[in-house]
């Protein structure tokens, strides 16, 4: 019978690197390059029987489950995807460490089988540390596509350890690797490890540090450590100090000591020897039939990758996608409404049939349902649209070529390339960004990327943004076309973007000092999308899972937006007192009282701040929609709007706080109440600083 795991459980789990196995129990270790199918290969095995967490003072996500095979429990442990286990990155750090001081009763390595060369790095690294080690090769479905063939039996004879052939995605291998699981923990399977030699020098000097690590009592693998104490790795060496006894300890301490200063080549010479041994193999087991498929995958990318074409292209995109989002929500979006507030005048009528009072019907319908209401009409649509495209493009691996061709900008603002690609996600919602955070592997950039992600306007943002610019800076050049707005939104987009990189480099070298982590990025093969995974991920994953925090905020919110607005103290409502209180430092960056106590109310949803500010300005008592854009403009104008206000408003919107669903999520992604409240005042204090500057130099010119 599989094992589960209650958050109970989850909470209580002091050290995941030590499972109290039962018998006939075992602990696999699963490891492998990122995009060879290990989470595939991890969720076909477990099934629903699995658990996330993040491993101990780690960032890092870990994915635990178990699976029964004929008259064994097998608890399979996810370990990060690395390209090694020299720990460059935290990812790697975790990988190593449980592989070392895990009770894992062996290891499986995933790879890919349409680039096996470049993932067996990885492969003689975990040989080196475990005794036992079972290769899985990938993908194979694609492999033969390609008319990739891999001899997997002569491979197995030179590496000396199981080899199985797997598709995750159509199952195929799977038993087969559950019953070379099965043999291998009953010792059915002889495990000789063809252990890859190097040079001499190194060989001697790992033989003699071997015989001096013999009295030592924890179980580690002495070549493995020799070779590790030869290289220098000091992370490694903080690792066992926190881990080891002191006699170890002393042991260790001592021929750490001794080495020679030349442990800076080594590294190099030992994966120089990988790589060629690597390629040797590639050379004799893996034979491509036929490379047109090959051939035309580079020719693509060639194009989309390009320094001349790969930026306009990718411009082109998802400005294609941005444009067909906002376009393709509208009709939906109103459809939505009429369909939700028709029904609000039902629940007045039966309301009104049960004699209920008014100030009941005022927080249940006109704040609590019409708020949602509004939230679910405005965000529903453009999410449904955005993130299925946007998984589709990820599903068919463009996605990282997107990254590929931004690394270079984000690496200038000591960010990650992949920090592009949540950007994207921000579009359609940042709290949907944030979650995106999840690709990037090292904490301390994943937290650059989460922390200024609010920078970029999400599709709540753009109704404020587009109809102010229609508003105020408006150049009719033929009838009905405009040409200021576009360009004006378009511009407030490019600053966000600037933002963005200049508030990642300020933070890489303030609050989250570090090197840009190495980013050996993996350009996967095009493939055809799963049209299952694509709407699973992108409508219960993202929409739902987006929409439903939105929903859980924005319902008390409206209640607290009802009574603020219909409350008296004499004859002002709550809502005026708090606008006049806040009107001398609205005013100080350009805007008044009312639009800044909008921005406030409007914090479960950006969607609402104009539906607020209408209320707040007609002292309606509740939030009510502009019926055009000369409605809108008459009421702004006649509040003592100018073309100043309007910009600021624009400024304002783009780079004030996340709202409420954002901030619940970064939350959520980071565990930390530290970094939630920065993500809401980093912002929030640029967006005075700035809307100062520009009221400033205004006044000055004008």
């Amino acid at each position: 019978m599989g094992l589960t795991f209650s958050s109970s459980q989850k909470e209580s789990m002091t050290d995941i690197f030590n499972i109290n196995k039962k018998n006939n129990e075992f602990v696999i270790a699963l490891c492998g390059n990122p995009n060879t199918g290990k989470s595939s290969i991890f969720n076909i095995l477990t099934g629903l029987n699995q658990h996330t967490g993040n491993w101990p003072g780690k960032t890092v996500v870990n994915a635990r489950g178990a699976f029964p095979y004929k008259d064994k429990d097998f608890i399979l442990m996810d370990l990060p995807g690395t390209y090694s286990l020299f720990s460059t990155s935290v990812e790697e750090e975790v990988a190593r460490d449980y592989l070392c001081f895990g009770n894992s009763d062996l290891a499986v390595v995933v790879t890919d089988a349409t680039c096996l060369e470049r993932n067996l790095n990885l492969v003689f690294q975990v040989m080196e540390l475990k005794e036992k080690v079972i290769l899985c090769i990938n993908l194979i479905d694609e492999a033969e596509r390609k008319h990739i063939e891999i001899d997997a039996e002569n491979l197995k004879k030179s590496l000396g350890i199981p080899v199985v052939l797997t598709s995750a995605r159509d199952g195929r291998g799977i038993e087969e690797l559950k019953d070379t699981l099965n043999k291998a923990v009953e010792n059915n399977i002889t495990f000789t490890p063809n252990i890859i030699k190097y040079d001499s020098s190194i060989e001697n000097e790992v033989s003699h540090i071997v015989n001096k690590l013999k009295g030592l009592k924890y179980p580690l693998n002495l070549r493995w450590l020799a070779l590790r104490l030869i290289d220098g790795e000091p992370k490694l060496l903080d690792s066992l100090y926190s881990r080891l006894e002191e006699n170890d300890l002393s042991l260790i301490k001592n021929i750490n000591s001794q080495l020679n200063s030349s442990k800076s080549k080594v590294r190099e010479i030992i994966v120089e020897t990988n790589y060629r041994y690597a390629e040797d193999l590639k050379n004799r087991y893996v034979k491509e039939k036929d490379s047109k498929k090959i051939s035309r995958d580079i020719k693509i990318d060639n194009i989309l990758t390009s320094k001349t074409f790969g930026l306009p292209i990718m411009l082109i995109i998802l400005g294609t996608i941005f444009w067909f989002t906002i376009k393709g929500a509208n009709y939906p979006s109103q459809l939505l409404a009429d369909i939700l507030f028709s029904f609000e005048a039902t629940l007045t009528k039966w309301f009104t049939y049960l004699g209920s009072p008014s100030w009941l019907h005022g927080i249940l319908v006109l704040g609590l349902y019409r708020t949602l209401a509004w939230v679910v009409s405005v965000m529903l649509p453009p999410m449904a649209i955005f993130f299925p495209i946007f998984t589709l493009l990820e599903d068919l691996g463009y996605l990282p070529r997107i990254a590929f061709n931004l690394d270079h900008l984000f690496k200038k603002a000591c960010a990650h390339g992949k920090q592009c690609l949540t950007m994207c996600m921000g579009l359609g919602c940042n709290a949907a960004g944030v979650i995106g955070c999840r690709i990037i592997e090292s904490p301390r950039e994943r937290i650059i990327a989460i922390v200024t992600n609010n920078f970029i306007p999400c599709n709540g943002r753009f109704p404020t943004l587009i109809a102010i610019s229609t508003i105020f800076f408006s150049l009719k050049v033929a009838k009905g076309s405009s040409v200021i707005p576009a360009l004006s939104v378009t511009l407030i987009v490019i600053l966000g973007v600037l933002i963005t990189l200049l508030v990642s480099y300020i933070l890489s070298k303030t609050l989250l000092k570090g090197i840009p982590s190495t980013f050996t990025l993996e350009l996967p093969p095009y493939r055809k999308p799963q049209i299952g995974r694509v709407i699973y991920t992108s409508i219960i994953d993202r929409t739902l899972f987006v929409l439903g925090r939105a929903i859980l905020v924005a319902a008390p919110a409206g209640i607290l937006i009802w009574i603020l607005a219909n409350v008296t103290i004499g004859d002002t409502n709550l809502v005026t007192h708090a606008a006049n209180f806040l009107d001398p430092l609205a005013k100080f960056i350009g805007l008044d009282g009312f639009i800044l106590m909008a921005f406030i109310l409007g914090i479960p949803a950006n969607e609402i701040v104009l539906p607020i500010l209408l209320m707040a300005y007609l002292s309606t008592g509740t939030m009510i929609e502009f019926d055009s854009l000369d409605s809108l403009k008459e009421v702004l104008l006649s509040n003592g709007w100018t073309s100043l206000t309007a910009l600021n408003t624009m400024l304002f919107t783009l780079l004030h706080w996340p709202c409420s669903t954002t901030l619940w999520t970064i939350k959520k992604e980071t565990g930390s109440i530290k970094w939630t409240i920065l993500s809401a005042a980093i912002p929030t204090a640029i967006a005075f600083i700035i809307c100062f500057i520009t009221t400033t130099i205004y006044k000055l010119a004008f």
